[in-house]
């Protein structure tokens, strides 16, 4: 036997065994038969092999290939795909009351009537560092005297910019070549950061992967990098969480600018006239501004904030969401959710500085999450493995860099010019943008504003919509965003194919 044929047969290393289940989604005649894999691929470079990406796929029986695939991954940096996988998208769910908060442990699974296996198989992507996906560590030097530097890697690659992109690239490609699926329409969904995702992939995918798209959807996304920590220099930032705490104030019967009973939509288009009028002219005019107007400027803005005028002043009207969360109920001693502005908790340390709080709407959340996918995959696929499923790594997200080629002055890379790129690439691929109205993290007037700066054409603009939902950064946990979600992607996904 040859050197290449031993090779073949005994690949360098080999990556934990996956499992498969088939099961039933729905009743009646629209029941589906489904293969459920669970499973590891090894990314290699140079031919060596670096990390091991896993991924959960749902693939309806019948071996369709002009059924549509959707790739689907979550965001932080470091965040598994059991957020999507297990609250919106799977064919099972946390049950989570019809409000979004918090439900009780442990957590229940059931069959997800929203789920997009009605009109999709589905492919779950854990990157690199998250779930069960790891990095390979390198062989040590006394392991590897024949190695030549060039060949060795770096363990941390994968938490870059540019290197994640690349490593969903091959695993699409790879999946798409396993199952025979290169005729099948395609689509990619990403939520938050995995928002930021599909912006660059919309244009990465299918000028440098060779996978044309049909739709790209992006939940909650965050497309720009710089506003999401606004300084005492910037302005876009502030303006961007303006509508979002104005709807929280309301919410709560809080805005002294709106009248008790007012509708959600007239308090957003109010507030977002503010924000982009007087508001963006007092924070671009600063200490030129006449003292009488800014004064007026600023009671305007602790109306609609339904804050003591006395913080807003303080700061200088650059109002935290981390100040907004605990000032806004303080005399209930509660603290809002920053990812759902709707939910509450009580504050263990009122009497102490900072954020000493926990979130109930990503701290709070993450045992029912964590204890839901760990149930399925283990418990209803059967994955057999030591290995910790790793929800949200913080190792992974301190750890992220700027891997791109640019000037060291130059600000990280966004993803609106690599959407519109992709947007231009592709003339018959469609885009759904959607967040949830009470998210402070990633406001959706951010996206609304960007979209109103793409300076698109009729033809582009028709083929993006952009939609939004009660509830916060995770808006599926509210029962009726999540059905009015599940229809609206079924016709996206319906007229895109």
């Amino acid at each position: 036997m040859s050197d290449d044929e031993k090779n073949e047969t005994k690949p360098d290393h080999e990556p934990p065994a996956g499992a498969e289940t088939t099961a039933t989604w729905g009743r009646g005649r629209k029941a589906i038969q489904y293969t459920a894999t669970a499973k590891w691929i090894v990314m290699r470079k140079k031919e060596k092999p670096a990390a091991e990406m896993f991924s959960v796929s749902y693939v309806g029986a019948g071996g369709d290939r002009d059924r549509p695939v959707t790739f689907v991954f979550n965001g932080g940096p470091g965040a598994s795909s059991a957020y999507l996988h297990m609250g919106a998208v799977g064919p099972q769910r946390v049950a989570f009351p019809a409000d979004g908060t918090l439900p009780e442990m442990p957590a229940r699974l059931v069959e997800n009537e929203s789920s997009w296996l009605a009109f999709s198989d589905l492919v779950f992507v854990d990157p690199v560092g998250t779930g069960f996906s790891r990095i390979i560590e390198p062989e040590k030097k006394d392991e590897a005297k024949d190695a030549k530097p060039e060949d060795a890697h770096d363990p941390k690659e994968y938490f870059g910019y540019k290197r994640d992109l690349e490593s969903l690239c091959e695993f699409m490609g790879r999946w798409l070549s396993d199952h025979g699926r290169w005729g099948s329409p395609v689509f990619i969904a990403g939520e938050s950061y995995g928002g930021y995702r599909v912006g660059r992939l919309v244009r990465m995918l299918q000028e440098t992967a060779g996978i044309g798209l049909n739709g790209a959807i992006l939940i909650s996304p965050a497309l720009e990098i710089t506003g999401l920590a606004p300084t005492d220099y910037d302005v876009l930032g502030w303006i961007d969480r303006v509508p979002t705490m104005a709807a929280a104030a309301v919410y709560h019967r809080r805005s002294r600018a709106f009248r008790k009973g007012t509708a959600l939509e007239r308090g957003l288009r109010e507030s977002e006239e503010f924000a982009t009028g007087d508001y963006a002219s007092f924070l671009t005019r600063g200490a030129s501004m006449p003292v009488k107007e800014r004064d007026r400027i600023l009671s305007r803005l602790a109306d609609i904030l339904g804050l003591p005028l006395d913080i807003v002043v303080r700061a200088e009207g650059r109002v935290s969401f981390f100040t907004f969360a605990r000032e806004l109920l303080r005399d209930e001693r509660k603290v809002l959710g920053l990812y759902d502005t709707t939910i509450t908790a009580t504050d263990p340390f009122p009497d102490r500085d900072g954020f000493t709080w926990p979130d109930p709407t990503l701290s709070g959340i993450s045992p029912a999450y964590t204890m839901a996918v760990n149930r399925m995959l283990r418990s209803e696929i059967g994955v057999e493995t030591d290995r910790e499923y790793m929800l949200l790594s913080y190792e992974v997200n301190t750890a992220w860099k700027n891997d791109t080629e640019q000037h060291a002055f130059a600000p990280p890379p966004g993803a609106t010019d690599d959407f519109r790129y992709g947007m231009s690439l592709n003339p018959h691929m469609k885009a759904f943008i959607t967040h949830g109205q009470y998210d402070l993290v990633t406001p959706y007037y951010t996206s609304d504003r960007l979209r109103n700066l793409m300076r698109l054409d009729p033809q582009m603009a028709d083929r993006l919509t952009v939609q939004h939902f009660g509830g916060g950064h995770m808006f599926y946990a509210w029962e009726a965003s999540r059905t009015a979600f599940t229809t609206a992607i079924a016709a996206f996904v319906s007229s895109a194919t």
